[in-house]
């Protein structure tokens, strides 16, 4: 057996791989490389990195996101989002964007990355899942990048948010909400005690 046919016996379907990751199995990795994408075998996604496509009766199945991200990052911290997501919460968004975002501790900026545009945001923290409670507080610290009325939008966040229990939201302000958002989570806070005084 060949050395190419050797590094083929490594390489799955549906994977993404780093230049890096086939080195271990390839003493001539640039030369295996250049071979695998010119049979098909691979496709190059962005400089360093490769794609094994999984074949289906229409053609080559992309990559997952998650497989993408988390070989460009070299790592599964990563939370990956959407604008779109917010209109799962029927506050009033409807809009869809042609953007997913993802919250990481390494990058910043938007890359391209297998045909499809990433906006990498750097954060400190970030759940492992998205919720609805994270969706409500995302949209809030977001809210200057939509599309929509705001002042319609922020009505029914409040409403959907003073449904929440409140020490659930409290702990997903505290942890994940800019500035902002905790300043209005706290005064809508204020005004609902009040209201019940």
């Amino acid at each position: 057996m060949n050395a190419l046919e050797e590094l083929k016996k490594h390489l799955k379907p549906g994977q993404v791989y780093r230049r890096a990751d086939l080195e271990q199995w390839s003493t001539a990795v640039d030369r295996h490389l250049k071979e695998l994408v010119e049979e098909g075998t691979l496709q190059k996604m962005s400089q360093g990195m490769y794609y094994y496509p999984t074949r289906a009766s229409f053609g080559a199945v992309p990559p997952e996101d998650e497989k993408l991200v988390g070989a460009f990052l070299k790592s599964d911290d990563f939370l990956l989002t959407s604008p779109n997501f917010y209109n799962s919460l029927s506050v009033g968004t409807t809009q869809l964007y042609n953007t997913c975002v993802v919250y990481n501790h390494k990058r910043h900026g938007e890359f391209e990355l297998g045909g499809k545009m990433f906006d990498f945001r750097l954060k400190h923290k970030f759940p492992k899942e998205l919720s609805e409670e994270f969706l409500l507080v995302d949209l809030l610290n977001n809210l200057n990048q939509l599309a929509e009325d705001r002042e319609s939008l922020l009505n029914n966040v409040k409403a959907k948010i003073l449904k929440e229990p409140e020490s659930q939201m409290k702990r997903i302000v505290n942890a994940y909400a800019g500035e902002r958002t905790k300043t209005l989570f706290n005064q809508w806070m204020s005004e609902e005690s009040l209201a019940y005084a």
